[in-house]
C-alpha cells in the first residue's frame, strides 16, 4: 500500500500520531498476513503487537519512506517466524493424555487441506514469496528487496511454491473423494 509520504516522514521524525495512523491503514493486511503465518488469532495479534513495537522503536532508521509498508511487513514476517520457532518447543504430555490424543486422531476422517494449511506446508522462502505476491500484491522486484534475494530466485520460489501447492491441493481433493 502506498502511503502519503509526508505522514511517513513525520513518523520517521518521531511523530507518534503519524506512526499510529500508518498502522491503522495497514491494520487489516497486517492481521491477515500474521494469521496466514501463525494460524491462530491470538498468535497473530501477538506478532502484530511485537512487530509494531519493533517498528516504532526503529522507524527513525528507515531511509526510504516510500518502502514503509514493505519494511513493516518484513518486520511482521520475521516476528511471525520467531513466534513459530518459539512454539515448536515440545511440551511433554502425560501418558494417558497422549494415548487419548492418538485415539482421537485415528477416529478423525481425513479432511481436505485448505489453502492456508497448504501454504504452511511450503518451505519458509516459498511461503514468504507466495504470501507477499498473492496476498499483498507486491511486485517481484519488491519481494526480492524484502527477502534480500535476486529477482530470479524469487521467480523460482514462486514457481516451485505454486507447483507444490497444486500437488498438495490435488492430493487433498483425491483423499477427500476416497473418504466420501
Amino acid at each position: 500500500m502506498e502511503h502519503d509520504l509526508s505522514i511517513v516522514k513525520q513518523a520517521i521524525a518521531g511523530n507518534k500520531e503519524a506512526f499510529e495512523q500508518l498502522l491503522i491503514l495497514e491494520e487489516e493486511k497486517l492481521f491477515y498476513t500474521a494469521l496466514s503465518y501463525v494460524g491462530q488469532k491470538e498468535d497473530a495479534l501477538d506478532a502484530i503487537q511485537e512487530a509494531a513495537c519493533k517498528a516504532f522503536l526503529t522507524v527513525h532508521q528507515l531511509k526510504h519512506p516510500e518502502f514503509f509498508s514493505t519494511w513493516l511487513f518484513r518486520i511482521l514476517i520475521h516476528e511471525c517466524y520467531r513466534l513459530l520457532k518459539k512454539g515448536q518447543k515440545i511440551m511433554p504430555y502425560e501418558e494417558s493424555e497422549l494415548l487419548n490424543r492418538l485415539q482421537e486422531q485415528e477416529n478423525v476422517i481425513a479432511n481436505p487441506i485448505d489453502l492456508s494449511e497448504s501454504i504452511q506446508q511450503l518451505n519458509h522462502s516459498q511461503q514468504m514469496a507466495i504470501i507477499l505476491f498473492y496476498y499483498h500484491d507486491l511486485p517481484i522486484k519488491e519481494i526480492a528487496e524484502v527477502m534480500e534475494k535476486p529477482v530470479s530466485t524469487i521467480k523460482t520460489y514462486l514457481h516451485r511454491g505454486k507447483k507444490q501447492l497444486k500437488r498438495e491441493l490435488e492430493r487433498s481433493a483425491t483423499l477427500n473423494e476416497k473418504a466420501i
